[in-house]
């Protein structure tokens, strides 16, 4: 590998990151966090983040738009999730080619519905019922640069009501994706949600969930299956969450011991990780098996002196004539999972059938 110019300002730009945010807690720092969901099944099965893989699923270009290509063309998506508590969240995604050379495009929608909640006054009286839900409307370009890099942008138009409470926001990803075909080796680089509220719940402006992913997948030469591993999080070094009243220690180490700074050190960077598998079966890869480990979630939602299954995420897919379902099981914790089911066809080829 050549050690350009160009190489060190990477390096430079990942290393900077890790120091933007030194605080410790990931979640209810900002508005939209629903933005940060997975917005496929698939993606839900790999471990809910996905950015260095292109193939024909639309959906992967909600998570990276430098992943949209020309396999996409005229493919549409549906996808939706039966989160905790009632909770409906999902995604539509559909892409097309642009009248230019070497680009694309592709529109989403992605919700999430918070259900029905009571409404009372200060001394308990009830006094009716109120809603809950946000929903973003995402549009995105890719440009092929050369046959190895294309880059991408996403737009997003963002909506929130909570009762009598609404917000509107902006958010923009920029996307880059390398291919290596003579080593079955992709790499992807997306900053996700650049941008801000522009309209107010009350008197404060507050922040959407802004993040750094790299990632990398290869497809082994003689077996059918690839691997993936994500890093997230790269502008905040420190996710350990200092909880007084647990066990976990803060990455602020003070007196401890050589080997207690060794094992926060490596927790805090394995938090940042995760790490994905899909096996592609049959000659059309018409089967396909899905398993992820995500540690963050297994650390930020583990019960002390139990081992359980959260972080794990399992989930298959399978094509069927021109349309293809695929399932996700996501485990969070002893009170359970969520189940993520999505269906894919192309209308090009649907419609030819009519």
């Amino acid at each position: 590998m050549y050690f350009n110019r160009n190489n060190a300002l990477l390096i430079l730009l990942l290393s900077a990151s890790f120091v933007f945010d030194s605080s410790a807690q990931t979640g209810g720092r900002h508005v939209y966090e629903f933005l940060s969901l997975p917005v496929s099944s698939r993606v839900s099965g790999l471990g809910e983040k996905l950015i260095s893989v292109a193939d024909q699923d639309v959906n992967l270009a909600g998570a990276n738009p430098a992943v949209l290509n020309e396999l996409m063309h005229q493919q549409l998506s549906v996808n939706h999730r039966f989160f905790f508590s009632g909770i409906q969240h999902g995604n539509f995604a559909y892409a097309n080619k642009l009248p230019f050379k070497d680009m694309m495009i592709h529109g989403g929608i992605q919700y999430i519905r918070y259900g029905e909640f009571i409404a009372a006054d200060f001394f308990g009286n009830r006094e009716g019922t109120f809603t809950a839900n946000e929903t973003a409307l995402n549009i995105g370009v890719s440009k092929l640069v050369n046959e190895r890099i294309r880059v991408g942008l996403n737009t997003k138009l963002i909506q929130s009501r909570f009762e009598s409470y609404q917000s509107f926001g902006l958010g923009f990803d920029l996307g880059v994706m390398y291919s290596n075909p003579e080593k079955k080796s992709t790499a992807g680089l997306v900053f996700k949600n650049i941008g801000l509220q522009f309209n107010n719940y009350a008197d404060e402006r507050e922040s959407i969930p802004f993040d750094i992913q790299l990632g990398y997948s290869k497809r082994l030469a003689h077996l059918p299956f690839r691997y993936s591993i994500t890093a997230h999080q790269l502008h905040r070094w420190n996710l350990i969450y200092d909880d007084p009243d647990g066990e976990q220690n803060s990455i602020n180490f003070g007196d401890e011991d050589t080997e207690s700074r060794f094992s926060v050190i490596t927790d805090n960077i394995f938090r940042h990780l995760i790490f994905s598998g899909e096996f592609l079966l049959g000659k059309s890869e018409n089967i396909q098996l899905r398993f992820a480990y995500n540690h963050l979630r297994r650390k930020e939602l583990a019960v002390s002196n139990y081992i359980g299954n959260g972080g794990f995420s399992v989930g298959a897919g399978i094509k069927f004539g021109k349309f293809k379902l695929d399932y996700a099981y996501s485990m969070y914790h002893l009170a359970g999972g969520s189940s993520h089911v999505g269906l894919a066809w192309n209308m090009d080829a649907f419609m030819k059938r009519f």
